[in-house]
């Protein structure tokens, strides 16, 4: 099993920046897609980021490309999501999510590890 510890959430003002970290540990081999969900308050979680074993494959949200950027550090087990141009409906809790499967999906079910999520909120 795998474990993933979200950290880097914070306030900041509208257009600001944070960049959020997820440290995975455990049997991390074999999980090819890490991703990055959020959820606001009254809202189903939705898909915000993902990216491939080798970091030469990433897909977005079309509510996030352009202002977000997803890497990953597989020395270091370690998925960052570097968030940019904050807005107020950015705001959410961000959870960290990593599946066995190879092809990216938006679909928080096909996802089979969920770290505890770190919360963002964006003041205007």
């Amino acid at each position: 099993q795998v474990q993933l510890v979200e950290s880097g959430g914070g306030l900041v003002q509208a257009g600001g920046s944070l960049r959020l970290s997820c440290a995975a540990s455990g049997r991390i081999f074999g999980y090819y897609v890490m991703g990055w969900f959020r959820q606001a308050p009254g809202k189903e979680r939705e898909f915000v980021a993902a990216i491939g074993w080798s970091s030469s494959s990433s897909y977005y949200a079309d509510s996030v490309k352009g202002r977000f950027t997803i890497s990953r550090d597989n020395t270091k087990n370690t998925v960052y999501l570097q968030t940019n141009s904050l807005k107020p409906k950015d705001a959410a809790i961000y959870y960290c999510t990593a599946s066995k499967g190879a092809v990216f999906s938006t679909r928080a079910s096909e996802y089979d590890c969920w770290g505890q999520g770190t919360q963002v909120a964006v003041s205007s």
